[in-house]
């Protein structure tokens, strides 16, 4: 499954109101099915095959353009922590 960069770099450069508290280097995501929750991670995880595949199901079955104005991910909590803490590893 190829990763779609020109999707990912529109959905991270739209403006999100906290952008100021991001530090240099990470990128805040949304995660969530009904309440957000809002995820601090390192822009490196761009780059790792787990979560270019992540992103790639989270586009075909979601797509990119949501009202939060970020990168969000409307599924299950718990699935995004597992990836991340798998990525942390």
């Amino acid at each position: 499954m190829g990763f779609r960069f020109p999707s990912i770099v529109h959905a991270i450069q739209r403006p999100f109101s906290s952008s100021k508290d991001v530090p240099k280097g990470y990128l805040a995501v949304y995660v969530g099915e009904n309440r957000m929750k809002r995820f601090v991670i390192p822009v490196a995880y761009l780059n790792q095959p787990s979560f270019q595949d992540f992103l790639s199901q989270a586009e075909e079955e979601f797509g990119f353009d949501h009202p939060m104005g970020a990168l969000t991910f409307p599924c299950n909590e718990d699935a995004f922590i597992d990836l991340i803490s798998r990525l942390n590893a």
